[in-house]
């Protein structure tokens, strides 16, 4: 089987599934060294990879590295760059990524927002996680049980039990 962008994609994928981040990103920098193509899907996979391990500062590495190589971003890829600052508690990177996604008018979803108010809660912003639950309500995307939890866990842990009884 000669190996191609698609091939080594499913590669990158399947580090992605079985939590090995640095060989996914191996394998990317491998398909740079034989100039293959980079697209979309090999980047939101190696994002992904590194959001999954909680890898925040190499999800934000390949992430920009995408952007640097004209790469236009999906809502995927900033979805899991989200996710991994909020993991790694960079609860004001994942609000400049959520900048970026408004700026550029994609289509935001529930784990978009599921991530950010994830991200916030971690951080201690209960204020903040409140302002991005109510930009759901008036967004296209619906609360799930997750996003809820997560809203109520920030007014919790920020001591706003008042809070969490209006939504």
């Amino acid at each position: 089987v000669e190996s191609n962008s698609i091939t080594f994609n499913a590669a990158i994928s399947a580090c992605e599934k079985g939590s090995r981040w640095e060989r996914a990103l191996q394998l990317v920098s491998f398909m740079v060294q034989r100039n293959m193509e980079l697209d979309v899907y090999t980047f939101s996979s190696a994002v992904s990879a590194c959001e999954k391990d909680g890898k925040w500062e190499k999800a934000l590495q390949v992430f920009h590295t995408m952007s640097q190589d004209t790469v236009e971003s999906s809502t995927i890829t900033l979805n899991a760059a989200i996710s991994a600052c909020g993991k790694g508690g960079e609860w004001e990177k994942a609000l400049q990524l959520f900048s970026v996604m408004i700026d550029s008018t994609m289509k935001l979803d529930l784990f978009t927002f599921g991530a950010l108010i994830s991200a916030c809660e971690e951080g201690g912003q209960w204020e903040s996680a409140l302002h991005v639950f109510g930009a759901m309500a008036q967004s296209q995307a619906r609360s799930n049980a997750i996003t809820f939890s997560a809203a109520l866990s920030a007014c919790e842990k920020g001591g706003e039990w008042e809070k969490a009884m209006q939504l």
